[in-house]
């Protein structure tokens, strides 16, 4: 949750030009991750719940996309995306992590 906080305060210093373009987008992926964590969490099954992963891990790498355009094109500093670029590593290890031990769990 704390990366998508991260994400919608970098974007209130994008231009309201770009309101619906790339900072909807940024915003979009960024509460897409622990949306999708949390929406199969609750069901208790291996498989599923590695789907929900595998789709909150392609919104992670989403935005880790946008935000580096976002940066390489101006729209936000590099020394504030940095950071969140930094967590966006970690949260991908993570997870991917994780898919890996539910991976695991299928064939004990």
């Amino acid at each position: 949750m704390t990366l998508a906080e991260k994400d919608y305060a970098i974007t209130a210093l994008i231009l309201k030009s770009e309101m619906f373009g790339l900072t909807n987008q940024i915003r979009r992926a960024s509460s897409s991750v622990p949306a999708n964590i949390a929406e199969d969490w609750a069901r208790h099954n291996n498989n599923e719940f590695a789907y929900f992963l595998r789709i909150a891990h392609g919104s992670l790498r989403e935005l880790e996309s946008h935000l580096i355009l976002s940066s390489r094109i101006k729209f936000c500093d590099p020394i504030s995306v940095n950071p969140i670029l930094e967590d966006i590593t970690i949260i991908s290890k993570q997870l991917l992590s994780l898919m890996r031990h539910l991976k695991g769990d299928q064939y004990a």
